[in-house]
C-alpha cells in the first residue's frame, strides 16, 4: 500500500490501521495505570477486574479491526 495512495478503499483500511494502533496503544496505557492506581490506592479486586475487563475489551476490539482489515486486503487481491 502507498501511503498517498488515492484508492478510497485503502485509505479507508489505512484509516481503520491507525485507529486500531491508537486504541491498542491508549488500551495499553489505561491498563498500566489501572494496574499503578489500582496497587496504590488499595482498589478492591472487584474494581480491579471491572478495569481489566475494560482493557480487554479494548484489546478485542482491536483484534477484531485487525482481522477485518486483514479479510478485506485478502478479498482486494484474489
Amino acid at each position: 500500500m502507498n501511503a498517498l495512495s488515492t484508492d478510497p478503499d485503502e485509505r479507508a483500511l489505512a484509516r481503520q490501521g491507525r485507529m486500531a494502533a491508537l486504541v491498542a496503544a491508549a488500551t495499553g496505557l489505561f491498563w498500566i495505570g489501572a494496574i499503578w492506581a489500582g496497587n496504590a490506592m488499595d482498589w478492591p479486586q472487584r474494581t480491579r477486574a471491572l478495569l481489566d475487563l475494560v482493557a480487554l475489551a479494548g484489546f478485542a476490539f482491536v483484534l477484531i479491526v485487525t482481522f477485518r482489515i486483514w479479510r478485506a486486503r485478502r478479498k482486494d487481491e484474489g
